[in-house]
């Protein structure tokens, strides 16, 4: 076994979307309601009314149900728009946090987004398994970011 493990481990994806950087972070971040597939990535799924990203340095992000209980998903670490979130990622509060860096930075045909979800390492033996789920995971997730960016520009 390697002696860093957290590399290989480390969950990246990176998309560009057709819109401008600040639009993209502002959906990304204050929009997460209106993209995020609650019915299938949270943890009371059709039960969400929705899900809240404060947004400053030590904010949290939750999942709010239509009966008002709250459900803590990550605390925000850092906080740089347009350009940067970092959230500690603590989902099931039975496993370790984890932490999830989004980069947003200009490119030719819109907004390059980059997400690195690290510190699989503190599962442990866990930790390979931990990490398979968000590495489909966070497809579906950004994939359902770049839909909402794409209708907010067509016209219907």
């Amino acid at each position: 076994m390697s002696a860093d493990i957290s590399a290989p481990l480390a969950v990246r994806k990176s998309i560009v979307v057709a819109a401008p950087l600040e639009r993209a972070f502002e959906l990304f971040t204050d929009g997460v309601a209106t993209w995020w597939p609650q019915a299938t990535h949270s943890i009371h799924e059709d039960e969400v009314e929705t899900v809240v990203l404060e947004p400053r340095e030590g904010g949290r992000m939750y999942e709010r149900t239509r009966s008002g209980e709250e459900a803590h998903w990550a605390f925000v670490r850092a906080w740089e728009p347009p350009h940067r979130l970092v959230l500690e990622w603590a989902v099931n509060p039975k496993n370790p946090p984890t932490e999830v860096e989004v980069r947003f930075s200009a490119a030719e045909d819109g907004t390059r987004v980059e997400l690195t979800h690290t510190g699989w390492e503190a599962y442990g033996e866990r930790a390979a398994d931990g990490r398979a789920g968000y590495d489909t995971g966070w497809d579906r997730v950004l994939g359902r970011f770049a839909e909402a960016l794409h209708s907010a520009r067509t016209p219907e």
